[in-house]
């Protein structure tokens, strides 16, 4: 049985990769992120995750004010060496208009951030991003997850005083919110679970 060698890529330089660094590999996986200059993997999506970022980005973007624009899996340049993938986020139109960076945003760019918590990404979802988005300035985030048989999103804003998420709510299902703007989502309409 022969071994293929690994890519280059695969061994973070001394200090990790910056996110220069991380634009420039290629043959990544779909959806890798750059936290703490480490190449983060994911595993692939379940039938459910699927569902609920069909469901939040289109009901997101179809509630959202003239002047803002929801998107999915799209990278957000948090610092040096972070560079995560929300699942869902709401961005300015400027920014989902702008021409050049056209294969990420940037954190002044996000109103919202969305994580909808998978297996694999429990503990990124529920510590390491929202941490991260915070101290970023993004002044909202959800967590999504699920439940038995149901959606359960919690809700948070940022204080600016401590520049930390403060939780705001927590839905079930139905999830309607006057903040970032009003918002009204059935969380039934999710299918079959994935």
């Amino acid at each position: 049985m022969t071994v293929e060698p690994l890519p280059d890529w695969v061994i973070p330089p001394a200090g990790g990769f910056t996110v220069e660094e991380f634009l420039r590999i290629r043959g990544l996986p779909k959806h890798t992120e750059l936290i703490d200059g480490s190449l983060i993997f994911v595993s692939p999506q379940r039938k459910w995750h699927r569902q609920v970022l069909d469901l939040f980005r289109r009901e997101l973007d179809v509630q959202a004010p003239p002047h803002l624009r929801a998107d999915r899996e799209m990278a957000v340049k948090l610092g040096k060496r972070q560079m995560p993938e929300p699942d869902v986020i709401v961005v300015t139109l400027e920014a989902m208009d702008r021409a050049d960076p056209d294969t990420y945003y940037f954190a002044d760019d996000v109103v919202l951030a969305v994580e909808v918590v998978s297996p694999d990404s429990e503990e990124r979802d529920r510590e390491t991003k929202p941490f991260k988005y915070a101290k970023a300035g993004i002044p909202h985030y959800w967590r999504v997850e699920q439940g038995d048989d149901t959606v359960v999103v919690y809700v948070y804003e940022l204080d600016p005083a401590t520049s930390r998420y403060v939780p705001t709510g927590i839905f079930h299902d139905r999830l309607k919110v006057s903040v970032p703007f009003p918002i009204d989502i059935d969380l039934t309409a999710i299918g079959e679970r994935g």
